[in-house]
């Protein structure tokens, strides 16, 4: 009876207790540094074209085109900003780095974000946050803060948000990201400052623009954020909100319960979750640029959406910028190049695989 007594104690001490002890979860500042990673990429330089006499501007924009190898750009027309500009801001290029469509002139302020949909349209973000001394000019006033939704000829077929932008219950003030899901449904990440009483939220729409939830407030505890800048879905249809400010990627269900935090892929400007699960995530903003978080390189990280594990590390050259530097928007094509968006370098950047 003893024995027995014994046995049927110990069965409910496992039936009660995890079969391996968890770890508390990690946080940025508790988590090593991952940078030392092999990188398997060659940097290519000035691949895609622009027309004469026209030069790159910022731009931390970047998709793929619905057929896999053409690349779509929105860029600041030169500076960082598109203020006052004629120049077209939304460009394709084919895949030799040949531009063969352009549009958008005279419509975006401060193009941040793009998205290519399963149709082949083509989203832009407007933060209107990159205008420095043009914030105040009458004539920028009632525009930016919105979201473009454009067939692939350039035609407008949809815009969210008010002109000008809005706060609270009003919408958007400096969006970051854009994306669609397989149903429809538009999700779009706003906040894109950390000072002045900042907004910081998730909204989710459905296909023809109808505000169905929203998710978020500013802050740094286990479900707030802090510039929420880059949006992605894996092959379950969960969704990867890069929290920059916050050094992480939480990772939601479309209702947007929380279902993990990862630390690992640094501070995310940029991610991107290919068909296979491979995420890259795009780190702009860490090393020198960031003291708190200088002992993380910036650079891309690349790994598992499945499991977590990064596997490989593009570093920035750079490793003295005293500001933003490297990719801050990233794409990859479905030959498995990657490309790299760069604001402080101003430029397009593609990796190919070694050999």
């Amino acid at each position: 009876m003893r024995r027995l007594a014994l046995l049927l104690t110990l069965a409910s001490s496992s039936a009660a207790a995890p079969l391996f002890a968890q770890s508390a979860p990690q946080s940025s500042a508790t988590m090593p540094a991952v940078n030392d990673l092999p990188n398997p990429y060659r940097t290519v330089a000035g691949w895609a074209k622009l027309p004469e006499g026209r030069t790159w501007g910022s731009t931390s924009a970047v998709a793929i085109d619905k057929d896999g190898k053409s690349i779509w750009v929105a860029e600041r027309c030169g500076v960082n900003n598109c203020a006052g500009s004629s120049l077209p801001s939304v460009l394709k290029f084919d895949d030799k780095g040949t531009l063969v469509a352009s549009f958008g002139a005279g419509m975006i302020l401060s193009p941040h974000g793009i998205h290519v949909d399963q149709d082949g349209n083509v989203w832009v973000v407007d933060c209107a946050c990159t205008l420095g001394t043009a914030a105040t000019a009458p004539e920028n006033a009632a525009k930016g803060h919105q979201i473009y939704k454009f067939s692939p000829k350039g035609e407008l077929l949809m815009t969210l948000g008010a002109p000008g932008g809005g706060r609270d219950a009003a919408y958007f003030w400096q969006p970051n990201a854009v994306i669609t899901a397989p149903n429809g449904d538009i999700f779009v990440a706003e906040g894109h400052s950390s000072r002045n009483n900042p907004n910081a939220r998730v909204f989710k729409f459905d296909k023809g623009g109808k505000l169905l939830k929203t998710w978020g407030t500013w802050g740094k505890g286990a479900t707030e954020l802090d510039q929420p800048h880059a949006l992605a879905f894996d092959s379950k249809g969960r969704l990867f909100v890069g929290d920059r400010g916050n050094d992480r990627i939480i990772i939601v269900d479309q209702n947007f319960t929380v279902l993990d935090t990862w630390y690992q892929f640094s501070r995310p400007s940029g991610i991107y979750i290919d068909k296979n699960d491979m995420i890259y995530v795009a780190d702009s903003e860490s090393g020198s640029v960031n003291p708190p978080h200088v002992a993380w390189k910036r650079g891309m990280r690349i790994g598992s959406a499945r499991d977590g594990k990064v596997t490989a590390f593009i570093p920035d050259p750079d490793d003295k910028a005293p500001s933003t530097s490297s990719a801050e928007g990233v794409a990859v094509d479905a030959a498995g190049n990657i490309f790299g968006a760069e604001v402080g370098q101003k430029a397009l950047k593609r990796y190919e695989k070694k050999k």
